[in-house]
């Protein structure tokens, strides 16, 4: 899977990973992990997500990273927001209504991008990638994030055999090889999506969704 795999999806619009509301797992967990107020909040991978502009409206800074410049100006137009734009080494950044949009490789970012991150979402980045690059996502971006850095990884879990990705299936026990040397981590909750359910996907026999709270050492 490149680059180019997901430029096409988005140039012929084929986003049903995009959501039409704030992810309701986001807006139930986000208060445990008790981010100050005023914080900036990691996106990855970030496409046009009404979770950015859910942030913002609590009062966070928001980062976020996508490749397609499709789904950056989309996202500005949708919100009725006109971003300053300034290129570069990481990309071209958009800045609008406490939102930074970098349109760029997230493996591009490093650490002095990623200092002032106290929190990261994560719902449909990790899951969007095959496992030889779910570990590089996890063994090199997620290892720029500051000491201290909480997040909250969303997860689906069914039989992979049943089905290609992306989504790909990431079983808890994969959350805890790709980042438990670095990171603590809590399972907050996991709940079956049912068949008829507008999450469910086409021909697998078993769907959860699992939660996870994480805090960088």
């Amino acid at each position: 899977m490149n680059p180019e795999f997901w430029q096409q999806r988005w140039a012929e619009q084929q986003i049903g990973f995009h959501q039409a509301t704030p992810t309701p797992l986001l807006l139930k967990h986000w208060p445990a992990l008790r981010v100050p107020a005023g914080a900036t909040v990691f996106v990855p991978l970030a496409g046009k997500s009404l979770d950015m502009a859910w942030l913002a409206g609590q009062g966070y800074r928001v980062l976020g990273v996508e490749l397609s410049q499709i789904a950056v100006d989309a996202f500005f137009a949708e919100h009725g927001l006109v971003p300053e734009i300034e290129d570069t080494r990481y990309g071209r950044h958009h800045r609008a209504g406490g939102i930074e949009l970098i349109r760029g490789d997230a493996f591009g970012l490093d650490a002095d991008l990623l200092a002032p991150c106290a929190a990261v979402f994560d719902r449909a980045a990790l899951i969007a990638l095959p496992p030889d690059l779910r570990r590089r996502y996890a063994g090199e971006l997620y290892a720029h994030l500051p000491a201290g850095c909480r997040g909250l990884l969303v997860t689906l879990e069914y039989p992979q055999a049943e089905r290609d990705g992306p989504p790909f299936s990431v079983p808890e026990a994969e959350v805890h090889a790709l980042y438990g040397a670095g990171w603590t981590i809590d399972l907050l909750e996991r709940r079956p999506i049912p068949p008829g359910h507008p999450g469910h996907l086409a021909s697998v026999s078993r769907l959860d969704t699992a939660v996870f709270a994480l805090q960088r050492h």
